[in-house]
């Protein structure tokens, strides 16, 4: 069953600044995805019309098979919502907030709520306004987790947090909203933690998907090649798979999506034996390599 649907999604700002151009992505119950792309890439953007935020100005967008804008309530009590930016009611203590959700969604879990704030030690007596940054993710994050949401949506929610503090607010995140088999759409730029936590990675670029891979797959779905700067390009742009390539100070690095085996073997029938050779590529230098690429 299919969590989320989006077909042929458009949507522009401004009447030249096109954010998301005939996107297709489908999420599947149960699934964790990581979305990743450069900043400015759209993946706000997407996680808020999934959240009914923003209207497509072209194409369906499809959760739990409603549209999210014409059916809000019934999409929004289903999801769980943690961003970087997220602002709570600044003039109230968490106590205040522990007492409005249970009236908000069906699912309140209050002794899981109980049960995070004592994990993450925060002040439910203070306000809002109050807290550190780390203490008003966490109590966030208390909030969509707790709500025992279908879908959670978390948008780079640890991206400002010291490395310990975010590993423990991602795997908290993670790892109770996996145990009920929630469907999770993660972003960030800590690709490390993409490859730690996500099933599945979808990179944004272009206005499209431009990459939609399980995550165990990856280093065997792609390679990357380096050869002399003076290979001939139309050669290697020829090559079955060619995705990108960039011209570095004395050589060439051109990203494929082909096994390393079989890459080689190419390389060596098209310029000899041991003229270019090809590795396995990290989900960072995938990354760099495909959004940074000159081609």
């Amino acid at each position: 069953m299919n969590v989320v649907h989006l077909k042929q999604v458009s949507r522009s700002y401004f009447k030249t600044e096109r954010v998301l151009e005939g996107l297709d992505l489908s999420i599947r119950e149960g699934e964790i995805v990581g979305l990743i792309g450069r900043n400015g890439a759209g993946k706000s953007t997407l996680m808020h019309l999934l959240m009914g935020m923003l209207h497509a100005q072209t194409g369906s967008v499809e959760v739990f098979g409603l549209d999210p804008v014409r059916h809000p309530v019934e999409v929004k009590q289903r999801i769980g919502y943690v961003a970087e930016n997220q602002i709570l009611p600044g003039s109230m203590t968490a106590l205040e907030l522990l007492a409005i959700y249970p009236g908000l969604f069906p699912n309140w879990q209050p002794d899981l709520a109980l049960s995070l704030a004592e994990k993450f030690d925060l002040p439910l007596r203070r306000k809002v306004n109050t807290m550190s940054k780390g203490q008003a993710r966490s109590l966030a994050l208390l909030l969509a987790i707790s709500s025992r949401p279908d879908f959670l949506i978390l948008d780079e929610p640890a991206a400002g947090l010291d490395p310990a503090m975010r590993r423990e607010f991602l795997n908290t995140s993670i790892e109770h909203a996996a145990e009920s088999g929630t469907t999770i759409l993660f972003s960030s730029h800590q690709l490390t933690d993409v490859e730690r936590l996500a099933s599945r990675v979808a990179l944004l670029h272009n206005g499209r998907i431009a990459l939609d891979r399980a995550t165990d797959s990856l280093t065997e779905d792609y390679s990357l090649a380096t050869l002399p700067q003076h290979s001939d390009g139309p050669a290697v742009r020829a090559l079955p798979g060619f995705l990108a390539a960039r011209n570095r100070k004395s050589q060439t690095s051109a990203l494929f999506e082909r096994s390393t085996i079989e890459l080689q073997h190419d390389l060596d029938t098209t310029f000899g034996a041991g003229v270019g050779v090809c590795r396995s590529v990290p989900l960072e230098e995938l990354f760099i390599e495909f959004v940074g690429g000159g081609e």
